[in-house]
């Protein structure tokens, strides 16, 4: 899960998982494997960052077999 913040500064939890695509035009907007769409004040690339952030974290908590 990552935290970002809305146009209106609220803060939400999203699962990171269920982005598809993430485009910046100005604006930042996700869209989720459902169809939604987020609109971000965070950068492309601040969302990226923490994806992959988010993915290192779960492996980490992976035991290896």
């Amino acid at each position: 899960m990552i935290t970002l913040h809305r146009l209106n500064d609220k803060p939400f939890v999203l699962n990171a998982e269920l982005i598809r695509v993430i485009e910046e035009n100005p604006d930042t907007i996700i869209t989720l494997t459902s169809g939604d769409h987020i609109v971000v004040k965070e950068s492309m690339r601040e969302v990226v960052e923490q994806s992959i952030e988010y993915g290192r974290h779960l492996r980490r908590l992976i035991v290896p077999s």
